[in-house]
């Protein structure tokens, strides 16, 4: 007895996909976007600092008399206390994933350490730097059109005007940045916000109890308190103690770059 034999096709292999590209910046970017934009405490934050910052260029203004640089009173609110708002932002940005151990999502999609802690820094960055732009310039023409009305006002077309609105928007920039990389470093909310409130005003304050000679000699390099009045004025000299206002704008940027180093150093090498 024969057996019939059936031919056997031979199935068919499938080629396997390429692999995909290497994760990069452009998606992280888009991610962490998307992720800063889909929590409450971002607008809240955001929408605090832009109130606190018109409201008291309208209060101000309306108390203010002959001898005041304009633009300085209009923008006080949003340098002394836009940077105070701004740091609580700065920090939850990284320290919340700490918290709720989102951080280990996130390095799973994003493995490349030193990618995912810069797309997170130029986001947020990004985002602050426009809403306190919109912000600066608000606080500007709520500021000139109460002093207008005792005609001493000025116009973004003066002598340094134009460019005191838009360093103080990028300082309160720089101080969010200052929280981010403190965030990195302790990777605990309360600890990162208290620290980096801490040396905004007790090294200032510390600083005062100096000799007068030696205060002098410091005041343009602490991180707060007068140094921050020339970035606010357009003068082009506030005091002989003090740099100009890019000065004074590259000092606090240093103390930031120096923050964010340390922060990615860390961020690399630790365990999540």
């Amino acid at each position: 007895m024969t057996t019939a034999s059936i031919p056997v096709t031979p199935a068919r292999i499938r080629a396997v996909p390429a692999a995909a590209k290497r994760p990069g910046l452009p998606g992280t970017l888009r991610s962490e976007l998307t992720k800063i934009l889909s929590v409450r405490s971002t607008y809240w934050t955001l929408l605090a600092q832009a109130v606190a910052a018109i409201a008291c260029a309208g209060t101000v203004s309306h108390g203010i008399g002959p001898g005041f640089n304009a633009a300085q009173v209009s923008l006080t609110g949003q340098v002394a206390l836009g940077e105070l708002i701004i740091v609580v932002l700065g920090a939850l940005v990284i320290t919340s994933e700490y918290s709720t151990g989102m951080i280990r999502t996130s390095l799973g999609v994003m493995p490349r350490r030193s990618v995912l802690y810069s797309a997170k820094a130029m986001v947020f960055a990004a985002v602050t730097f426009t809403v306190s732009l919109v912000t600066s310039f608000t606080a500007f023409f709520v500021g000139q059109a109460i002093l207008s009305s005792k005609h001493y006002n000025t116009t973004l077309g003066a002598p340094g005007v134009l460019r005191a609105v838009l360093l103080s928007a990028a300082i309160v920039t720089v101080f969010g940045l200052l929280a981010y990389g403190t965030g990195a470093i302790i990777r605990h909310s309360a600890g990162a916000i208290t620290s980096i409130l801490g040396v905004i005003f007790l090294i200032p304050a510390l600083a005062q109890a100096l000799p007068n000679s030696w205060f002098a000699d410091v005041v343009r390099w602490l991180p707060g308190g007068q140094a921050l009045m020339p970035i606010a004025s357009s003068a082009r000299s506030v005091s002989n103690h003090l740099f100009s206002a890019w000065g004074e704008f590259a000092v606090f940027s240093g103390y930031a770059a120096v923050l964010l180093a340390i922060g990615a150093w860390l961020f690399i090498r630790r365990d999540a």
